[in-house]
């Protein structure tokens, strides 16, 4: 075949391979944790100022871009991809698929899910991790380890994915995915429902150990995960719960119930619980960051 010829070719297949101009986008919101990403099992790993954060921070790039490389290969036109622990400046930018965009840093504030909006077609948690006082699971806590014993909403106890989750909600969009170690995606199912497809990429066996899987096959499932649960979105209802909001914080000590009270809408319940009620599920959200916050200088 001559030379001509195959560039002919070659061009045709790249047109077809891509997104006709001002066709369809479907876009893909990506909140990364790094507590449940493999190789992780001990808090030392999640800090900056310990030795082994940056092996983390490479494994927590390398768990994204497997997620990212199968919304690719599922369809994905645009993936948002916010880093979501503590810093939040934990991928570095050159580390992560090219094709993916990154929102770093902190306050953010909608923190966890800065930048995700209605006109995303699916949301997929990366590196989660179970609800404060969950056993067998690696580094529980939920949104400050330090702080919060338990948040509750409409009664229910949730984990930071429940909470993250119904912001994905306000704007319609669904979690169809959640990786992380065991409990942490059991837990998903049990919150989101058990349509919304998990990858365990480790067991916990207490709070600071796990038995991982093997690392190539850890990454080939987080893949394999993220194009099944993009392409079967359809199947996945966006989580939410009915308004009013009534948010119930439970801390750890007496003391960090005092300084929330600071703010007017917020009540004491008991020695180490506050709460509120909210009409507007986002506006909730951000008191209970607020609350978080103050309560921890408690």
């Amino acid at each position: 075949m001559k030379k001509s010829a195959c560039l002919l070719l070659s061009l045709l297949w790249a047109c077809a391979a891509a997104p006709a101009a001002g066709g369809p986008r479907l876009k893909v919101f990506v909140s990364a944790d790094l507590e449940g990403i493999w190789g992780v099992v001990h808090a030392e790993q999640t800090s900056a100022e310990y030795p082994g954060y940056a092996a983390a921070c490479q494994w927590m790039a390398e768990d994204v871009n497997a997620v990212v490389q199968g919304l690719f290969e599922a369809g994905a036109t645009e993936v948002v991809v916010n880093d979501s622990h503590g810093s939040m400046r934990n991928i570095r930018a050159d580390a992560l698929d090219p094709r993916a965009s990154l929102v770093s840093g902190t306050p953010k504030p909608l923190s966890m899910m800065e930048g995700i909006d209605g006109s995303f077609a699916a949301c997929v948690f990366v590196g989660y991790h179970a609800r404060a006082g969950s056993a067998a699971a690696v580094l529980d806590h939920t949104i400050s380890g330090g702080t919060v014993r338990a948040v509750r909403v409409n009664g229910r106890e949730m984990p930071e994915l429940g909470l993250n989750a119904l912001v994905a909600g306000h704007f319609r969009v669904p979690v169809v995915m959640v990786s992380g170690d065991g409990e942490t995606c059991r837990q998903a199912q049990a919150v989101l429902g058990d349509r919304v497809v998990s990858a365990a990429v480790k067991e916990g066996i207490g709070r600071s150990a796990a038995r991982l899987l093997p690392a190539g096959e850890a990454r080939r499932l987080l893949r394999e995960k993220a194009k099944e649960a993009l392409l079967h979105r359809g199947n996945i209802p966006a989580f939410a719960v009915s308004p009013p909001y009534a948010f119930e914080l439970e801390f750890l000590r007496s003391s960090q119930a005092e300084l929330p009270l600071l703010l007017p809408q917020v009540k004491r319940i008991d020695a180490r619980a506050v709460g509120f009620s909210a009409a507007d599920l986002l506006e909730g959200f951000k008191l209970m960051r607020a609350v978080i916050a103050l309560a921890s200088q408690g």
